[in-house]
C-alpha cells in the first residue's frame, strides 16, 4: 500500500508490492534498483506484459511500472486490458507508464489507455518518486465509459494534488464542489452558440 507521505516528508513503500514490467533486462535492473532505494521490499519483475497479466490475475499489487514498447503485448495494450478486463480492485491499480518517446502523440496514447501517469526516459529517481507521491495523494475519480476506462484524464487541468510542491499557479483545485446554479436549458445553450447576422 502506498501511504500518504504527509505529515512526514518520506514516502513509506516498505509494505508496498510493486510490479515492474520491461523486456529490456538492463532497464529492469535499473528500475529495480530505483524502487529498492525507495524502500520497496517486495518487487515482482516481469520481462513481458503477457507474464505480468498472469501475475495480476493471481495476486494483488499496489503499483505497476510498465514500459510502453514491448513485443507481443505492449504497455498500452497491457494497461487497457488491466482497466477493462480485470475485476475491482485489480483494475484500479495505479500504473505509471514509462516511455522513451516524449512526443505528445506517445504521451497522449499512454494517457488514453488508462495509465495514471506517464514518465519519459531516461528515468531519474527524483521524477519517479514525485509521481509516486502524487499517486499517494491522487483524488481523481476513476472513469468507466465506453471509450475510456481509467483515472480522470483531466489531471493537466487540475495539476498535482493539493499540498504538493510544484503546483502551478493556474492549476484548478481538485475540490470543485457542488454546482450552485441550475444547468442551462438546451434552448438557451443553442441561442448562445447560434451564429448571428450582424449589420455593419
Amino acid at each position: 500500500m502506498i501511504r500518504d507521505p504527509r505529515p512526514s516528508s518520506r514516502v513509506n513503500l516498505e509494505q508496498a508490492t510493486v510490479l515492474l514490467i520491461d523486456d529490456n533486462p538492463q532497464a529492469l535492473d535499473i528500475l529495480s534498483s530505483i524502487v529498492q532505494g525507495f524502500g520497496v521490499r517486495e518487487q515482482i519483475r516481469c520481462g513481458s506484459a503477457v507474464e505480468a497479466s498472469q501475475i495480476v490475475q493471481n495476486r494483488s499489487v499496489d503499483l505497476i511500472l510498465v514500459d510502453c514498447a514491448m513485443p507481443q503485448m505492449d504497455g498500452h495494450d497491457f494497461v487497457q486490458w488491466l482497466r477493462r478486463e480485470t475485476p475491482d480492485p485489480v483494475c484500479l491499480t495505479p500504473v505509471i507508464m514509462l516511455t522513451g518517446h516524449a512526443a505528445p502523440s506517445k504521451v497522449h496514447k499512454s494517457r488514453d489507455c488508462g495509465a495514471s501517469f506517464v514518465v519519459t526516459k531516461p528515468l531519474t529517481p527524483a521524477v519517479l518518486l514525485q509521481r509516486i507521491v502524487w499517486l499517494a495523494n491522487d483524488k481523481r475519480d476513476f472513469v468507466k465509459a465506453e471509450g475510456y476506462v481509467g483515472p480522470d484524464r483531466r489531471v493537466r487541468s487540475f495539476g498535482p494534488p493539493l499540498g504538493t510542491v510544484g503546483r502551478r499557479a493556474g492549476d484548478l483545485s481538485t475540490h470543485v464542489g457542488q454546482a450552485v446554479e441550475a444547468n442551462m436549458d438546451q434552448t438557451d445553450i443553442d441561442t448562445l452558440i447560434k451564429p448571428r447576422r450582424v449589420a455593419l
